[in-house]
């Protein structure tokens, strides 16, 4: 209910809202839909980087000479960034209001893909891409936030919140194709300025939205430095474990830093008087379960992207169009699934949708086994479609069962920390597979390693399987609300 419903109807009771010093006038009262278009372009930018990125890496490393190595961290720098800082800002976006933390989010975005776009080298991408990483995770929470506010009648923000979902999809689906083009036409580089234009029209929406509200939100600044302390060092310790050997001193020192990062983020936590991860919640099988589902489903689906990008292109031979054309059938499969997904566990009960998803997902991985550079294309594309329905099966079912175990003021916590696990499953993956197929593991061209790629989707199927089996174990068959 918005509040000047709760005023009588006079000319002399007009709500009153607080200026915003970035605004540069009076600004409209009433444009949800303008505030809808600007959070829909900032979720579809950011899902955008992820799929273009995975089809320009050829080019990133014949123009960069960074190598398999260098390229992981390409896709890991912004990743691991997205996945440790979402789940407390939330908090800042509260803090600062939803629209003005959309915009610095926004603003840094556009400035990193910049500097991306600039890079001399690889070090300097990747250090552009932990910026963008940084700003992709204010910019998610912030665009629900700024649907929240634009939208008082639940109906239509229901609609609303359902356009945002399907712009996701829809960039994942264009992600892969502008990749493709941008980098056969133009080069790697245009993938990161197309975000330059989105961000000015995102920015020049924003000045016709009204002003949020602002409100104190503690940060968990300790909790918040030793997450990223651990997931930076369990990503090291697996990138550099494949090609340095998993006994050498720098690897070691990395998984021994996660390992401590981690302890010290578990006592933070328990200290903190607003932690940004409640422990006793995870204790909830209904949300501990989730979190490990949502890691896995991610670990196997961007792990295959990643790793068909570079097989398409470089064992097969394709150009970077014919890749990411490639991945539009798997997109539409991801859409159509999504929507049936609800209406079957409406039916059957959540925890067998979510089990059934993590089974194709597995068979999925096990299925694409058998590639090799003599593959048909026709092929490939047929093994990909358990791809496209598992984790699209299962996420939706999963999500909703999280959302009904947790209390309302939990929502945003337990959605951000859902988000930050699958986002942390693909980086791991990805880690996982470029080591692997950047080892020894059975060489093909360019250095392409089949025995490795094989090795990563057994164990990427192997983890799906044993999430299905707690799935079956601890959740209950209809998954129904929590009291």
């Amino acid at each position: 209910m918005s509040s000047s419903t709760l005023l009588p109807r006079s000319r002399t009771t007009t709500p009153v809202r607080a200026p915003d010093p970035g605004a540069p006038g009076p600004v409209p009262r009433d444009r949800p839909v303008v505030a809808l278009v600007a959070a829909l372009l900032g979720f579809t930018v950011i899902t955008v980087d992820v799929s273009a990125v995975n089809i320009a890496l050829p080019g990133i490393r014949a123009d960069l000479h960074g190598g398999m190595t260098g390229l992981q961290w390409v896709v890991d720098a912004y990743t691991l960034m997205f996945a440790a800082l979402m789940i407390s800002a939330g908090a800042l976006a509260d803090r600062a209001g939803a629209r003005r933390a959309y915009a610095w989010g926004t603003g840094l975005f556009a400035l990193a893909s910049l500097a991306c776009a600039l890079a001399p080298g690889i070090g300097t991408l990747i250090a552009a891409r932990v910026a963008q990483g940084a700003a992709a995770a204010v910019v998610m929470p912030a665009s629900l936030a700024l649907i929240r506010q634009a939208y008082d009648e639940p109906r239509r923000r229901a609609r609303a919140i359902a356009l945002w979902t399907v712009g996701g999809s829809v960039a994942m689906a264009a992600g892969p194709v502008l990749g493709g083009v941008l980098s056969e036409t133009v080069g790697w580089r245009a993938v990161f300025l197309l975000n330059l234009p989105v961000g000015a029209v995102i920015l020049a929406l924003l000045t016709r939205t009204a002003p949020s509200p602002r409100r104190s939100a503690p940060l968990d600044v300790p909790g918040q430095l030793t997450a990223v302390t651990a997931l930076a060092g369990l990503a090291y310790a697996v990138i550099e474990g494949g090609h340095a050997g998993w006994t050498d001193p720098g690897v070691l020192s990395a998984a021994a830093v996660a390992v401590l990062a981690a302890v010290a983020f578990r006592a933070a936590e328990k200290r903190h008087r607003a932690p940004m991860v409640p422990l006793p919640m995870l204790r909830q099988r209904e949300v501990g379960v989730p979190l490990a589902v949502g890691f896995a489903v991610n670990a196997g689906f961007y792990g295959v992207v990643f790793l068909l990008g570079l097989y398409c292109q470089q064992l097969l031979g394709m150009s970077g169009i014919a890749t990411g054309l490639m991945f539009v059938p798997l997109a539409a499969l991801i859409t159509s699934t999504n929507l049936v997904s609800p209406r079957m566990a409406e039916r059957v009960g959540r925890r067998p949708v979510i089990v059934t998803g993590q089974l194709v997902l597995a068979v999925a991985m096990f299925a694409l086994l058998p590639l090799g550079a003599d593959t048909p294309l026709w092929l490939v594309l047929l093994l990909l479609v358990p791809t496209g329905i598992g984790g699209a099966l299962a996420v939706p079912a999963l999500t909703a069962l999280l959302m009904d175990a947790v209390p309302g003021h939990r929502a945003g916590t337990a959605s951000g920390l859902l988000n930050s696990l699958r986002q942390t499953g693909g980086a791991l993956s990805v880690a996982l597979f470029g080591a692997l197929i950047g080892g020894s593991g059975g060489s093909g061209a360019d250095g392409f390693a089949v025995g490795g790629m094989r090795q990563g989707l057994v164990v990427v199927g192997a983890t799906l399987l044993a999430t299905a089996g707690l799935s079956v174990w601890l959740l209950p068959r209809r998954g129904g609300r929590a009291s």
